[in-house]
């Protein structure tokens, strides 16, 4: 068995069966681009549309794109600053805040359901990789921005 190639193939299917208890509690289907972008936002307070791309490692263009269409959809807000003209700021909406927070409840209880259904011993592997899955994304992140070692 390879590793990368097994632990490759499960992240979409988990993720996606993530999205799906979100979907039947009949909460919007929002991408996970946006998501990022209020999970930054709400852990923030507020950011520049720059600040907002440094954190998420993500084009400023991206940035700007997901801004102007979750302006549109009402979860961002941009307020313009009082010092410089040219400078807005970036706030989640109060409705992407509860939304945000009914997606990590509803996620969290399907995942605790489904660990819960687990044998004692599944559970416990899995408890034991969350720490070496922390520094899995710590490398891959650093990979992705030219870090990463040969």
């Amino acid at each position: 068995m390879d590793t990368a190639t097994e632990f490759g193939r499960l992240l979409g299917p988990l993720r996606r069966a993530v999205l799906r208890t979100r979907r039947a509690e009949g909460l919007p289907d929002l991408p996970e681009a946006q998501i990022e972008l209020l999970r930054v936002l709400a852990e923030a307070g507020t950011l520049t549309p720059g600040e907002a791309a440094v954190r998420l490692k993500a084009a400023p263009s991206t940035v700007s794109n997901l801004v102007r269409t979750m302006v549109a959809a009402d979860l961002v807000e941009r307020t313009p600053s009082t010092t410089n003209l040219r400078t807005v700021h970036l706030a989640a909406t109060p409705r992407a805040l509860d939304m945000l927070d009914r997606y990590d409840r509803i996620s969290t209880a399907a995942l605790r359901q489904a660990l819960d259904s687990l044998s004692p011993r599944s559970r416990q592997a899995v408890e034991r990789a969350i720490p070496a899955l922390a520094e899995l994304l710590v490398a891959l992140e650093g990979q992705a921005s030219g870090g990463g070692r040969a």
